[in-house]
């Protein structure tokens, strides 16, 4: 097994967990991988081998990070909502819009009608450009099905698209995402269908379910309900929880064993407290709120209280149409109050936390090989110039697959 050191790194971040820092950062730092994992991290004085005989690249100063992580996305859809996006600037509500048949509705009608084919290729478009912008880990939900036969072939066009683009995924079942419009006057119908019906039939092709609790959604019976079926079927429990109101799915993420609550906008001190308290991930997704121009998540707030804090782009087709972890970095700096140490850190280790998925998301000994090169001297550059793609080389488990 050949070994591959990357020198001359300008400023190397591992995440390592014994590091006297946020991110355990080297300047300058070396980097060695044997096969699909990280063998050495650390200073450069400190590495343990000569240069003669291993594969090398000089990154010539450049800085080097894990890959990120995305922890809440919506890549299989079809159709366009860009329509919805300009009514919003014109004045109206995400809410009006879901109410009124658009919205997630809207992309429910367009999921129905695609093709297996047609949802993989389109959803596998959507991960090659994260890929691009130094992404190699993603979670993907279903939702937009919201029948037994379409959320099915939603996961599986979700499990596809790692055949099509070199990337880890993570498959989460959300057919509890609104209720569909065929079942507006029998709401108890559609979750006894979801329970009995869609769960088993899913239970092989997802790692997680998910709920949307909120208004306009599940309330708080439905929603544990739903994740506690989910359980029996061993799909573990998340959920969409205080996007659009203080609508208490903090404390059905609590009771229901959820590994992360995600949106989490409206939060008081009580709830920060009680998510630090059960060890649940506060998932965050601030572009959502550039999107809606609503408020943020209160990152720093759920720091500083101890609590496993992911970042998210939360990609989708009405809320969050962006594909770049850099840009909802710079958001979760500029908007959100993190450190960059720390939106760097949720972008990467908190995301494989919140995805269950202990090998990713650090540089060290043991980690998987899944690192990107950043065109930059620091990681300081990601929020420092946003909205630029600043990704030289992107490894996944130790090939270079951008660059």
């Amino acid at each position: 097994m050949s070994r591959l050191v990357l020198y001359n790194i300008g400023e190397l971040v591992t995440n390592a967990a014994d590091a006297p820092d946020v991110i355990g950062r080297h300047a300058p730092g070396a980097l060695a991988v044997e096969g699909r994992a990280v063998v050495w991290a650390g200073p450069e004085r400190d590495l343990p081998w000569d240069l003669a005989g291993a594969e090398t690249l000089d990154c010539e100063g450049r800085a080097v990070v894990p890959g990120f992580v995305d922890a809440h996305t919506h890549l299989v859809f079809a159709g366009d909502r860009s329509g919805e996006f300009g009514a919003r600037l014109g004045g109206r509500s995400y809410e009006d819009a879901l109410a009124g048949g658009g919205g997630i509705h809207h992309t429910v009608e367009a999921t129905r009608a695609a093709t297996l084919e047609q949802l993989r290729h389109s959803a596998a478009g959507r991960a090659r450009r994260m890929l691009e912008h130094g992404t190699t880990t993603i979670e993907i939900k279903s939702g937009y099905g919201l029948d037994t036969a379409a959320e099915i072939r939603s996961l599986q066009a979700a499990r596809g698209v790692a055949n099509e683009v070199p990337v880890n995924v993570v498959t989460t079942f959300l057919g509890a995402h609104v209720v569909p419009f065929e079942f507006a006057a029998d709401r108890e119908a559609y979750v006894r269908l979801v329970e009995s019906e869609m769960l088993p039939a899913v239970a092989d092709l997802a790692d997680f379910c998910d709920v949307f609790c909120d208004r306009g959604a599940f309330d708080l019976v439905e929603a544990y309900r739903i994740l506690t079926a989910a359980k029996t079927y061993g799909l573990r429990p998340r959920i969409h929880a205080n996007e659009l109101g203080s609508t208490g799915g903090v404390q059905v993420a609590i009771d229901a064993g959820a590994v992360s609550a995600d949106h989490l906008i409206h939060l008081n001190a009580d709830e920060i407290a009680d998510l630090a308290q059960a060890g649940v991930v506060a998932t965050l997704l601030p572009g959502t709120s550039f999107s809606l121009r609503e408020p943020y998540a209160p990152g720093a707030a759920l720091f500083e209280a101890g609590v496993t804090v992911a970042l998210g782009t939360d990609c989708n087709p009405g809320t969050s149409y962006t594909e770049s972890m850099q840009f909802v970095i710079a958001l979760a700096v500029v908007q959100m109050g993190l450190t960059p140490e720390q939106a760097v850190w949720a972008a990467t280790r908190g995301g494989a936390l919140s995805l269950q998925r202990p090998e990713l998301g650090w540089l060290g000994p043991g980690a998987a090989a899944d690192f990107v090169v950043l065109d930059a001297p620091s990681f300081l550059h990601i929020p420092y110039r946003p909205a630029t793609n600043l990704v030289w080389k992107v490894f996944s488990s130790g090939v270079q697959v951008v660059g």
